[in-house]
């Protein structure tokens, strides 16, 4: 069976872990195929909460190999700590495999992100400063260094102590900050993490080709978001690597021939995490509701995200982006209470109406949302288990969107839990 991508159509935190998990079960293998520890998936397992960073949702199924691919960036303390902390809720880890060729988020990487946000003062991105830009930018540069180097204590020592003569300059000449120890660093990531990493360290490539040789079924699983997407997002406000579904093939390493379904996933609403334009932004006590019932707050960092109106410009946008062959809608019961809902089909500005959004940056920050609106169904949806329980205006809101994004809705969920979804039949 040829491949799944899952791939989120907003601004993150659409609930990509938790459907992840849901397919993850008719699945031999689940990639991460870019980011880093900035994404935090969350999984609500009989009542217990997992918050997943780097290691890819599969892991909660026993017949799953979850790999995390050459495109993500490994902050291979962090990767430790999240595997600790699995193992002591009774989840067995031994099956993680890394990829040799995936970056390593190294100490000053930290320091830069933390730094060089705080100079930025007003114009800061909103970041989560954890080193994962100044990763990527390593890896664009040809001077970072790669999971594989811990295997090879002079290579990781060689490239290090290259690398720190210019890390080390432009702290303390620009940030005025005391320079790192190569010796310190080495002794640390060769002497105390290698010994724990080496044993999941693979040729990940070689490892997907033939297991598609052998017809087993692999799901990618990609952080963050189309809108956060280096190139496609609402740049500079975005990620440092390309979570749309075409990331999925340089992330992993496979061919663009191996996947044929693409599911992109969006909240029945929509949020955003840091800066960046936000056409459809609530400001009144129907934003504050969806913070409230949505739980809208980061899985990592505990940042409290702006909510909105669905945005279906954007959604019709990522279907283009992502190729998608169908749309999952979350969060669904958090609408419960309201009277009407609205959704935005168009932007204007200057008296132009745009269906996608305008490719300038100037134009996207002033644009004003066209919004239609629909009857809410004021009732609570989070008991129900088939479509058809579902009522008459919920199940005409979904046509609405399925409607004005050009995909079919396949998925909806109704709650937090594992189970709390509804398959949505083919017509």
């Amino acid at each position: 069976m040829p491949a799944t991508v899952v791939v989120g159509t907003q601004w993150g935190d659409e609930g990509k872990g938790k459907l992840t998990d849901l397919l993850a079960r008719d699945m031999d293998i689940v990639v991460r195929y870019q980011g880093g520890h900035n994404a935090g998936h969350r999984i609500v397992v009989d009542g217990e909460a997992f918050a997943l960073q780097l290691i890819p949702s599969g892991i909660l199924y026993p017949s799953v190999t979850p790999v995390i691919g050459n495109g993500v960036v490994v902050d291979p303390s962090v990767l430790l700590q999240e595997i600790d902390t699995l193992t002591s809720k009774g989840v067995d880890t031994s099956r993680l495999m890394v990829s040799g060729n995936a970056h390593l988020i190294m100490p000053y990487h930290v320091e830069i992100d933390r730094v060089s946000e705080r100079y930025l003062g007003k114009a800061a991105l909103g970041t989560t400063k954890r080193g994962i830009g100044p990763t990527y930018a390593d890896k664009a540069n040809r001077v970072g260094l790669r999971v594989q180097d811990l295997l090879d204590e002079k290579i990781f020592r060689e490239k290090l102590e290259l690398v720190l003569r210019e890390k080390n300059a432009l702290l303390a000449k620009v940030y005025n900050r005391l320079p790192f120890s190569a010796k310190e660093i080495t002794d640390f990531y060769i002497g105390e993490l290698a010994p724990r990493i080496a044993p999941m360290i693979a040729d990940t490539v070689g490892f997907l080709h033939d297991s598609l040789a052998q017809g087993r079924n692999i799901l990618f699983e990609g952080a963050q978001a189309t809108f956060l997407d280096l190139d496609h997002g609402t740049y500079p406000f975005v990620t440092s690597s390309n979570p749309v579904a075409g990331g999925a093939c340089v992330g992993s390493g496979v061919g663009p021939r191996d996947i044929d379904r693409i599911v992109g996933i969006a909240k029945a609403y929509i949020t955003r995490v840091g800066a960046g334009p936000f056409p459809t932004e609530l400001f009144d006590e129907v934003g504050m509701m969806l913070v409230d019932r949505g739980h809208e707050f980061g899985t990592n960092t505990g940042r409290q995200r702006r909510c909105g109106w669905f945005d279906a410009v954007m959604a019709r946008q990522a279907a283009r982006l992502n190729s998608l062959t169908e749309v999952a809608i979350t969060k669904l019961d958090v609408l419960d209470t309201l009277e009407t809902i609205k959704v935005c089909v168009a932007y204007e500005a200057d008296g132009v109406r745009y269906d996608l959004p305008p490719y300038h940056q100037s134009v996207l920050h002033k644009v004003t949302p066209i919004y239609e609106e629909l009857p809410g169904w004021q009732q609570d949806l989070t008991a129900v288990t088939q479509y058809e329980d579902l009522p008459q205006t919920a199940r005409e809101y979904l046509s609405f969107l399925s409607e004005h994004i050009g995909v079919r809705i396949s998925t909806v969920g109704v709650g937090p839990g594992r189970e709390q979804f509804v398959t949505v039949p083919e017509r």
